[in-house]
């Protein structure tokens, strides 16, 4: 999985008020827990910018003050009204301790079903989930080639090694449709007469 590399400071004061002033300065107040302890630190807005905009799961090599810490964004809070990033939790990961994450599905091949006419639908983003930091994948992928219309893929029928897929098991997660234009044709065909 790609990571990116951030760099905070500690807080000393964690209050609303610290928050705002830090916020007014151009910096976001972040926690990074999940390890001994829980630590306080802000981060500068723009440099928070890569990892919020991107529509890839990356890791964050985290140095505050001089240490480092391999994280996980866990959870982002926005402004209301503007959208602006104002908190970031971030999960501190370890080589020997499994980690939830949201991970982006892609579909590769050509569907059969596509190829005839029908829809591909991606009915699920992302799928949740649990493995060591170390086989974490970037993406989970999804082949499609034998998927026929009316046919769907299933979150248990997707393979994966080294991580366990979270979401419930008949989840369907890709399917092909027939279109509008299939069905009319289709009845187009019915009420032809036939040829003699």
């Amino acid at each position: 999985m790609k990571s990116v590399s951030i760099s905070g400071s500690s807080r000393t004061n964690v209050g609303k008020k610290d928050a705002k002033a830090l916020r007014n300065a151009g910096m976001v107040p972040c926690v990074l827990y999940g390890g001994k302890e829980q630590k306080s630190f802000s981060v500068k807005y723009n440099d928070l910018l890569p990892l919020v905009y991107t529509p890839e799961v990356l890791t964050v090599d985290l140095n505050i003050d001089g240490s480092n810490y391999k994280a996980l964004m866990q959870e982002i809070q926005f402004h209301v009204i503007n959208d602006k990033i104002i908190h970031i939790d971030f999960l501190e990961m370890f080589d020997n301790k499994p980690v939830v994450i949201d991970i982006p599905v892609h579909t590769t091949g050509n569907s059969i079903g596509v190829k005839a006419g029908g829809k591909l639908t991606l009915n699920v983003r992302k799928l949740k989930v649990r493995a060591l930091p170390a086989n974490l994948p970037d993406s989970i992928e999804i082949k499609i080639d034998d998927l026929d219309i009316g046919k769907s893929i299933r979150v248990n029928e997707i393979p994966v090694e080294n991580i366990e897929l979270l979401d419930t098991p008949n989840m369907v997660v890709v399917t092909v449709k027939a279109t509008r234009n299939m069905a009319s044709a289709a009845t187009e065909a019915t009420k032809a007469p036939a040829k003699k």
